[in-house]
């Protein structure tokens, strides 16, 4: 019984407790929320989120691409790559196109000289001396003319180089220690015009001694043509038998006795070249069956 009299007081003063707290302002903390009628459905807890702090903005990365106003270059950058021409102050004409390189023609072929198939065109008088150059296939010799050793001989020579009869001429006899002979034109159609034209004999002024030039003949009198030999040794054997020199050999005598001799004499005595077949098939012949013979290249004269 005493337990429920405590029960009922204790609940009294409970109800007094809140009658007075509600009419009277309250001080001190304030009082908790009010809790939601009793209709509403209780709301779960809300899960507190976690704070987010705002990021510091970073700064913006240069980006790779550039814009195509960042591709042009700038007026400083052109000064480093281009060569800047000034403005002109009057209009410039366009540049004239280059005019194409004309071809330089060939010299045109030098004609045969027409004494050549005509004997009776070269009978020039030589002069009282004269040099005639020969460029061989050995190398370069000098014949010095003097006429007054022999007019005819030396006119004879005198126009036999002038109209080029002794260019592409072989030194087809060469006998060591004796002499070295040629005169007689590689094309047969020139030889055969002047295989006959033969001149008159000098009287012999000179020795055949090493060096002299002298003038082929046959035993007949009047039998010189167009081929000469030079010395090598001393043939004054030779001066008896109307060999008449007519020049001499003055700057290269070492090329003439370097000219090839291994041929020797000629047929049928020897086993060089037949004149006969010389004069009637020319170059051709000595090429193919005696193909070691050295050539006049040319012959010109030089005062």
């Amino acid at each position: 019984m005493l337990k429920g009299l405590t029960s009922n007081f204790l609940a009294t003063l409970w109800i007094l407790f809140v009658i007075t707290g509600c009419d009277r302002p309250q001080k001190g903390p304030p009082a908790p929320p009010t809790p939601p009628p009793a209709s509403s459905a209780p709301k779960p807890a809300e899960t507190p989120k976690p704070e987010i702090k705002p990021e510091t903005p970073k700064p913006a990365e240069k980006s790779l691409a550039k814009p195509v106003e960042a591709l042009q270059p700038k007026p400083e950058e052109k000064k480093a790559t281009e060569t800047v021409t000034p403005a002109p102050s009057q209009p410039v004409p366009p540049p004239t196109p280059p005019t194409p390189p004309t071809a330089t023609p060939a010299a045109p072929a030098v004609a045969p000289n027409p004494a050549l198939l005509n004997p009776a065109l070269a009978k020039e008088k030589a002069p009282e001396k004269f040099r005639a150059k020969f460029t061989t296939t050995k190398g370069d010799f000098v014949i010095e003319v003097k006429r007054e050793w022999a007019p005819n001989g030396a006119d004879r020579f005198y126009n036999l180089v002038k109209i080029g009869f002794l260019n592409d001429a072989a030194f087809f006899r060469n006998i060591q220690g004796f002499m070295v002979q040629f005169g007689i034109n590689g094309d047969p159609s020139v030889s055969a015009k002047w295989r006959n034209e033969n001149i008159m004999d000098d009287p012999v002024v000179r020795s055949n001694l090493p060096g002299y030039v002298t003038f082929a003949q046959t035993q007949l009198p009047n039998s010189r043509s167009t081929q000469f030999f030079i010395n090598f040794g001393d043939n004054a054997r030779l001066d008896g038998m109307r060999f008449a020199p007519f020049g001499q050999v003055v700057e290269g005598m070492n090329v003439v006795q370097s000219l090839y001799s291994d041929y020797g004499e000629g047929a049928p005595s020897g086993r060089g070249p037949r004149q006969d077949l010389v004069q009637s098939q020319g170059n051709s012949y000595l090429k193919q069956n005696f193909p070691l013979l050295d050539y006049v290249k040319t012959a010109t004269i030089v005062n």
